[in-house]
């Protein structure tokens, strides 16, 4: 338990405020990081316009036991039928915060992809995706997503962007 010296609490006291020990996260930080194989992940479509669909990274943890995560993966797209990567990795958008996923638990991180088509050839330089490579946070290996599209192989142009992981 944090000490607060005497002199300290006769003035919060004196003043009418309240002084109470800042709780430590132990329970939170006992648990184990979400590691890819704890974890199943898909893509689902939800919208498009204007030249962008629109998306959502989900992954459902598939343990027996409960994890921490929070903040953001990797994702970029991958072709070839080896999984070489096409054109730029997506940009990371807003800020995030940690959270604890329960076994069956789903966390989600929208997406949101340009249309290749949206570029000039001689810039984009089109190539066939197989799909997407996604790095869970704090993770080292990753997963691959089916999601057959055209990206850019050109990386100064950025066809992806995503948010952080949350729960639903």
């Amino acid at each position: 338990m944090t000490r607060i010296p005497a002199l300290v609490i006769a003035v919060l006291a004196a003043t009418g405020v309240a002084a109470v020990p800042a709780a430590t996260p132990a329970a939170a930080s006992t648990l184990p990081a979400c590691h890819a194989a704890d974890v199943a992940v898909h893509y689902r479509a939800t919208d498009s316009g204007a030249g962008h669909r629109y998306g959502r990274i989900v992954m459902r943890n598939i343990s027996s036991h409960a994890c921490r995560s929070g903040g953001f993966g990797g994702l970029s797209y991958v072709g070839g039928g080896d999984g070489t990567q096409i054109g730029a990795a997506a940009d990371r958008v807003g800020s995030w915060q940690a959270f604890t996923l329960q076994p069956g638990q789903r966390a989600y991180s929208p997406v949101d992809e340009v249309v290749a088509q949206n570029y000039p050839k001689a810039t984009c330089r089109p190539a066939s995706v197989d799909g997407f490579r996604v790095y869970i946070p704090n993770a080292t290996r990753s997963k691959f997503v089916v999601h057959a599209t055209t990206g850019c192989r050109n990386t100064a142009v950025h066809l992806l962007s995503h948010k952080a992981f949350r729960r639903f």
